[in-house]
Protein backbone atom coordinates (compact mmCIF):
# COMPACT_ATOMS: atom_id res chain seq x y z
CA UNK A 1 0.00 0.00 0.00
CA UNK A 2 2.87 2.40 0.57
CA UNK A 3 4.60 1.87 -2.30
CA UNK A 4 1.44 2.09 -4.48
CA UNK A 5 0.49 5.40 -2.43
CA UNK A 6 4.44 6.48 -3.42
CA UNK A 7 3.89 5.58 -7.14
CA UNK A 8 0.47 7.94 -6.88
CA UNK A 9 1.95 11.02 -5.43
CA UNK A 10 4.83 10.72 -8.12
CA UNK A 11 2.14 10.25 -10.96
CA UNK A 12 0.20 13.42 -10.07
CA UNK A 13 3.54 15.91 -9.26
CA UNK A 14 4.37 14.48 -12.87
CA UNK A 15 0.64 15.10 -13.80
CA UNK A 16 0.50 18.61 -12.26
CA UNK A 17 4.54 19.67 -13.70
CA UNK A 18 2.85 18.50 -17.14
CA UNK A 19 -0.42 20.20 -17.25
CA UNK A 20 1.42 23.23 -16.44
CA UNK A 21 3.85 23.09 -18.78
CA UNK A 22 1.27 22.36 -21.41
CA UNK A 23 -0.48 25.18 -20.36
CA UNK A 24 1.59 27.80 -21.08
CA UNK A 25 1.82 27.22 -24.74
CA UNK A 26 -1.57 26.86 -24.76
CA UNK A 27 -3.64 29.89 -25.83
CA UNK A 28 -4.66 32.68 -28.14
CA UNK A 29 -1.19 32.06 -29.79
CA UNK A 30 0.20 28.96 -28.99
CA UNK A 31 3.71 29.01 -28.16
CA UNK A 32 6.15 26.07 -28.18
CA UNK A 33 7.85 24.69 -25.28
CA UNK A 34 11.38 25.50 -26.18
CA UNK A 35 10.25 29.20 -26.25
CA UNK A 36 8.52 29.06 -23.47
CA UNK A 37 11.33 27.50 -21.23
CA UNK A 38 13.48 30.59 -23.20
CA UNK A 39 10.97 33.59 -22.20
CA UNK A 40 11.09 32.20 -18.51
CA UNK A 41 15.04 31.82 -18.45
CA UNK A 42 15.83 35.27 -20.36
CA UNK A 43 17.21 33.40 -23.67
CA UNK A 44 16.97 34.54 -26.62
CA UNK A 45 13.02 35.08 -27.76
CA UNK A 46 10.80 37.85 -29.11
CA UNK A 47 9.67 40.18 -26.40
CA UNK A 48 6.13 39.72 -27.14
CA UNK A 49 6.76 36.19 -26.48
CA UNK A 50 8.21 37.20 -22.68
CA UNK A 51 5.40 39.55 -22.23
CA UNK A 52 2.83 36.40 -22.85
CA UNK A 53 4.51 34.11 -20.88
CA UNK A 54 5.32 35.84 -17.62
CA UNK A 55 2.85 38.33 -17.85
CA UNK A 56 -0.18 36.44 -18.86
CA UNK A 57 0.26 32.38 -18.83
CA UNK A 58 2.52 32.14 -16.20
CA UNK A 59 0.39 33.92 -13.68
CA UNK A 60 -2.68 32.42 -15.17
CA UNK A 61 -1.65 28.88 -14.82
CA UNK A 62 -0.33 29.12 -11.20
CA UNK A 63 -3.41 31.09 -10.23
CA UNK A 64 -5.40 27.78 -11.68
CA UNK A 65 -2.97 25.64 -9.79
CA UNK A 66 -3.31 27.32 -6.32
CA UNK A 67 -7.74 27.56 -6.66
CA UNK A 68 -7.20 23.57 -7.94
CA UNK A 69 -5.44 23.29 -4.50
CA UNK A 70 -7.59 25.76 -2.40
CA UNK A 71 -11.08 24.49 -3.31
CA UNK A 72 -10.59 20.48 -3.45
CA UNK A 73 -8.75 20.86 0.10
CA UNK A 74 -11.64 23.15 0.90
CA UNK A 75 -14.13 20.26 0.00
CA UNK A 76 -12.23 17.47 1.90
CA UNK A 77 -12.49 19.74 4.83
CA UNK A 78 -16.15 20.42 4.72
CA UNK A 79 -16.75 16.49 3.83
CA UNK A 80 -15.23 15.48 6.72
CA UNK A 81 -16.42 18.21 9.53
CA UNK A 82 -20.24 17.68 8.37
CA UNK A 83 -19.58 13.88 7.43
CA UNK A 84 -22.23 14.81 3.83
CA UNK A 85 -20.46 13.31 0.64
CA UNK A 86 -22.34 16.28 -0.74
CA UNK A 87 -20.65 19.50 1.25
CA UNK A 88 -18.05 21.29 -0.74
CA UNK A 89 -16.28 24.44 -0.16
CA UNK A 90 -19.35 27.32 -0.16
CA UNK A 91 -21.67 24.68 1.55
CA UNK A 92 -21.51 27.91 4.27
CA UNK A 93 -22.39 30.59 2.07
CA UNK A 94 -19.06 31.96 1.25
CA UNK A 95 -19.79 31.58 -2.59
CA UNK A 96 -23.18 33.76 -2.23
CA UNK A 97 -21.06 35.92 0.69
CA UNK A 98 -18.64 37.14 -2.04
CA UNK A 99 -21.23 37.56 -4.54
CA UNK A 100 -23.05 39.64 -2.80
CA UNK A 101 -20.02 42.09 -1.78
CA UNK A 102 -19.15 42.20 -5.65
CA UNK A 103 -22.87 42.77 -6.89
CA UNK A 104 -22.89 46.22 -4.44
CA UNK A 105 -20.00 46.89 -5.20
CA UNK A 106 -20.91 47.02 -8.73
CA UNK A 107 -23.79 48.70 -8.17
CA UNK A 108 -21.97 51.57 -6.85
CA UNK A 109 -20.16 51.60 -9.53
CA UNK A 110 -16.72 50.80 -8.49
CA UNK A 111 -15.81 47.99 -11.08
CA UNK A 112 -12.36 48.01 -10.77
CA UNK A 113 -10.68 45.01 -10.98
CA UNK A 114 -9.38 45.05 -7.21
CA UNK A 115 -12.86 46.49 -6.03
CA UNK A 116 -14.46 43.90 -7.17
CA UNK A 117 -11.87 41.54 -5.82
CA UNK A 118 -11.86 42.83 -2.41
CA UNK A 119 -15.59 43.54 -2.46
CA UNK A 120 -15.70 39.66 -1.96
CA UNK A 121 -13.38 39.30 0.17
CA UNK A 122 -15.46 41.25 2.88
CA UNK A 123 -18.49 39.51 1.89
CA UNK A 124 -16.87 36.38 2.24
CA UNK A 125 -15.57 37.04 5.80
CA UNK A 126 -18.82 38.48 6.82
CA UNK A 127 -20.53 35.48 5.90
CA UNK A 128 -17.65 33.18 8.27
CA UNK A 129 -18.53 35.76 10.88
CA UNK A 130 -22.00 35.23 11.23
CA UNK A 131 -21.29 31.49 10.90
CA UNK A 132 -18.67 31.37 13.74
CA UNK A 133 -21.20 33.15 16.39
CA UNK A 134 -23.55 30.68 15.12
CA UNK A 135 -20.88 27.36 15.57
CA UNK A 136 -20.48 28.81 18.77
CA UNK A 137 -23.80 28.68 20.53
CA UNK A 138 -24.89 25.34 18.10
CA UNK A 139 -23.30 22.19 18.92
CA UNK A 140 -25.28 19.90 16.46
CA UNK A 141 -22.97 20.80 13.11
CA UNK A 142 -25.59 19.27 10.95
CA UNK A 143 -27.67 22.53 12.27
CA UNK A 144 -24.90 24.80 11.32
CA UNK A 145 -24.62 23.06 7.57
CA UNK A 146 -28.47 23.54 7.30
CA UNK A 147 -27.93 27.41 8.64
CA UNK A 148 -25.51 28.11 6.15
CA UNK A 149 -27.47 26.47 3.19
CA UNK A 150 -30.27 28.80 3.90
CA UNK A 151 -28.23 31.55 4.75
CA UNK A 152 -26.31 30.96 1.25
CA UNK A 153 -29.97 31.42 -0.49
CA UNK A 154 -31.41 34.50 0.94
CA UNK A 155 -28.03 36.16 -0.05
CA UNK A 156 -28.07 34.47 -3.52
CA UNK A 157 -31.74 35.97 -3.90
CA UNK A 158 -30.49 39.45 -2.91
CA UNK A 159 -27.75 39.40 -5.05
CA UNK A 160 -30.48 38.64 -8.23
CA UNK A 161 -31.85 41.57 -7.38
CA UNK A 162 -29.20 43.57 -7.36
CA UNK A 163 -28.93 42.24 -10.99
CA UNK A 164 -31.86 43.37 -11.93
CA UNK A 165 -31.67 46.67 -10.72
CA UNK A 166 -28.61 47.53 -11.73
CA UNK A 167 -27.08 49.12 -14.91
CA UNK A 168 -26.32 47.38 -18.00
CA UNK A 169 -22.43 48.34 -18.34
CA UNK A 170 -22.09 47.04 -14.13
CA UNK A 171 -24.30 43.59 -15.08
CA UNK A 172 -21.94 43.10 -17.40
CA UNK A 173 -18.71 43.24 -15.11
CA UNK A 174 -20.86 41.47 -12.64
CA UNK A 175 -21.17 38.84 -15.34
CA UNK A 176 -17.43 38.93 -16.30
CA UNK A 177 -16.17 37.95 -12.55
CA UNK A 178 -19.17 35.30 -12.57
CA UNK A 179 -17.10 33.53 -15.36
CA UNK A 180 -13.83 33.70 -13.96
CA UNK A 181 -12.00 37.40 -13.21
CA UNK A 182 -8.38 38.20 -14.09
CA UNK A 183 -5.89 37.90 -11.59
CA UNK A 184 -3.06 40.76 -11.98
CA UNK A 185 0.04 40.65 -10.34
CA UNK A 186 -0.83 42.26 -7.54
CA UNK A 187 -3.81 40.55 -6.70
CA UNK A 188 -1.49 37.53 -6.83
CA UNK A 189 0.44 38.88 -4.27
CA UNK A 190 -2.31 38.57 -1.85
CA UNK A 191 -3.83 35.31 -3.41
CA UNK A 192 -0.51 33.16 -2.87
CA UNK A 193 0.15 34.14 0.77
CA UNK A 194 -3.74 34.35 1.68
CA UNK A 195 -3.89 30.60 0.02
CA UNK A 196 -0.70 28.87 1.44
CA UNK A 197 -2.23 30.35 5.12
CA UNK A 198 -5.00 28.49 4.85
CA UNK A 199 -3.31 25.15 3.52
CA UNK A 200 -0.95 25.30 6.79
CA UNK A 201 -3.75 25.65 8.62
CA UNK A 202 -5.58 22.60 6.75
CA UNK A 203 -2.16 20.38 7.81
CA UNK A 204 -2.36 21.71 11.13
CA UNK A 205 -5.88 20.27 11.23
CA UNK A 206 -5.33 16.95 9.86
CA UNK A 207 -5.61 15.18 13.38
CA UNK A 208 -8.38 16.67 14.53
CA UNK A 209 -10.10 15.84 10.79
CA UNK A 210 -9.04 12.07 11.21
CA UNK A 211 -10.76 12.25 14.92
CA UNK A 212 -14.10 13.78 13.29
CA UNK A 213 -14.12 10.46 10.87
CA UNK A 214 -15.59 8.56 13.67
CA UNK A 215 -17.73 11.18 15.12
CA UNK A 216 -17.60 14.21 17.21
CA UNK A 217 -18.54 12.19 20.36
CA UNK A 218 -15.54 9.89 19.85
CA UNK A 219 -13.33 12.96 18.86
CA UNK A 220 -14.53 14.52 22.60
CA UNK A 221 -13.47 11.56 24.65
CA UNK A 222 -10.40 11.02 22.63
CA UNK A 223 -9.79 14.60 24.08
CA UNK A 224 -10.76 16.81 20.84
CA UNK A 225 -11.78 20.41 21.79
CA UNK A 226 -14.63 20.65 19.01
CA UNK A 227 -14.97 24.31 19.26
CA UNK A 228 -11.31 25.65 18.78
CA UNK A 229 -10.84 22.37 16.39
CA UNK A 230 -14.22 23.82 14.39
CA UNK A 231 -13.01 27.38 14.34
CA UNK A 232 -9.40 26.37 12.84
CA UNK A 233 -11.26 24.42 10.02
CA UNK A 234 -13.46 26.91 9.34
CA UNK A 235 -10.32 29.62 9.43
CA UNK A 236 -8.98 27.38 6.41
CA UNK A 237 -12.02 26.85 4.50
CA UNK A 238 -12.95 30.44 4.34
CA UNK A 239 -9.05 31.30 3.69
CA UNK A 240 -9.15 28.62 0.47
CA UNK A 241 -12.58 28.79 -0.76
CA UNK A 242 -12.99 32.75 -0.27
CA UNK A 243 -9.78 34.07 -1.22
CA UNK A 244 -10.12 32.17 -4.92
CA UNK A 245 -13.97 32.83 -5.11
CA UNK A 246 -12.47 36.52 -4.42
CA UNK A 247 -10.00 36.47 -7.21
CA UNK A 248 -11.34 34.00 -9.69
CA UNK A 249 -14.62 34.40 -9.15
CA UNK A 250 -17.46 31.40 -8.60
CA UNK A 251 -15.75 28.30 -9.80
CA UNK A 252 -18.43 25.18 -8.84
CA UNK A 253 -17.87 21.06 -8.42
CA UNK A 254 -13.97 21.24 -8.19
CA UNK A 255 -14.20 21.04 -4.23
CA UNK A 256 -16.86 18.56 -4.20
CA UNK A 257 -15.77 16.53 -6.71
CA UNK A 258 -12.21 16.21 -6.43
CA UNK A 259 -12.07 14.84 -2.67
CA UNK A 260 -13.97 11.80 -3.81
CA UNK A 261 -12.05 10.85 -6.86
CA UNK A 262 -8.86 11.17 -4.74
CA UNK A 263 -10.00 8.68 -2.16
CA UNK A 264 -11.09 6.66 -4.81
CA UNK A 265 -7.62 6.78 -6.61
CA UNK A 266 -6.17 5.94 -3.20
CA UNK A 267 -8.52 3.92 -1.61
CA UNK A 268 -7.91 5.84 1.62
CA UNK A 269 -9.51 8.40 4.30
CA UNK A 270 -6.68 9.03 6.52
CA UNK A 271 -6.18 13.20 6.00
CA UNK A 272 -2.05 12.68 6.35
CA UNK A 273 -2.53 11.39 2.67
CA UNK A 274 -5.62 12.98 1.18
CA UNK A 275 -4.31 16.27 1.94
CA UNK A 276 -1.63 16.62 -0.02
CA UNK A 277 -3.10 14.65 -2.53
CA UNK A 278 -6.31 16.30 -2.87
CA UNK A 279 -4.11 19.35 -3.19
CA UNK A 280 -2.22 17.66 -6.50
CA UNK A 281 -5.22 15.83 -7.78
CA UNK A 282 -7.35 19.26 -7.62
CA UNK A 283 -4.32 21.45 -9.19
CA UNK A 284 -4.12 19.29 -11.76
CA UNK A 285 -7.66 19.06 -12.87
CA UNK A 286 -8.30 22.39 -12.59
CA UNK A 287 -4.91 23.14 -14.88
CA UNK A 288 -6.85 21.17 -17.07
CA UNK A 289 -9.81 22.63 -17.29
CA UNK A 290 -7.71 26.39 -17.74
CA UNK A 291 -6.08 24.72 -21.02
CA UNK A 292 -9.73 23.58 -22.45
CA UNK A 293 -11.61 26.70 -21.73
CA UNK A 294 -8.73 28.64 -23.32
CA UNK A 295 -8.86 26.29 -26.53
CA UNK A 296 -12.48 26.58 -26.88
CA UNK A 297 -12.71 30.27 -25.22
CA UNK A 298 -15.14 29.04 -22.56
CA UNK A 299 -15.56 30.05 -18.81
CA UNK A 300 -13.46 27.56 -16.70
CA UNK A 301 -17.07 27.28 -14.12
CA UNK A 302 -18.69 25.85 -17.11
CA UNK A 303 -15.50 23.46 -17.72
CA UNK A 304 -15.44 22.72 -13.75
CA UNK A 305 -19.51 22.15 -14.06
CA UNK A 306 -19.09 19.70 -17.21
CA UNK A 307 -16.25 17.80 -15.44
CA UNK A 308 -17.64 17.79 -12.00
CA UNK A 309 -21.75 17.22 -12.68
CA UNK A 310 -20.72 13.26 -13.78
CA UNK A 311 -18.92 13.07 -10.21
CA UNK A 312 -21.77 14.00 -8.17
CA UNK A 313 -23.71 11.78 -10.21
CA UNK A 314 -21.71 8.74 -8.96
CA UNK A 315 -22.03 9.85 -5.53
CA UNK A 316 -25.79 10.45 -5.00
CA UNK A 317 -26.25 7.10 -6.72
CA UNK A 318 -23.75 5.25 -5.09
CA UNK A 319 -25.30 6.67 -1.37
CA UNK A 320 -28.85 5.46 -2.83
CA UNK A 321 -27.18 1.86 -3.21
Amino acid sequence: MQSRNTLLFIALIVAVVSLFSVDMMVGAVNIPLSEVWKALTGGDCPESTVKIVRNIRLVKAFVALLAGAALSVSGLQMQTLFRNPLAGPYVLGISSGASLGVALVVLAGFGSSFGVAGAAWVGSAVVLMFIGIAARRIKDIMVILILGMMFSSGVSAVVQILQYLSRDEALKTFVIWTMLGEVTVMQLCILFPSVLLGLVLAVLSIKPLNMLLFGEDYAVTMGLNIRRSRGMIFMSATLLAGTVTAFCGPIGFIGLAMPHVTRMMFDNSDHRVLIPATMLSGASVMIICDIISKMFTLPVNAITALLGVPVVVWIVLRNRV
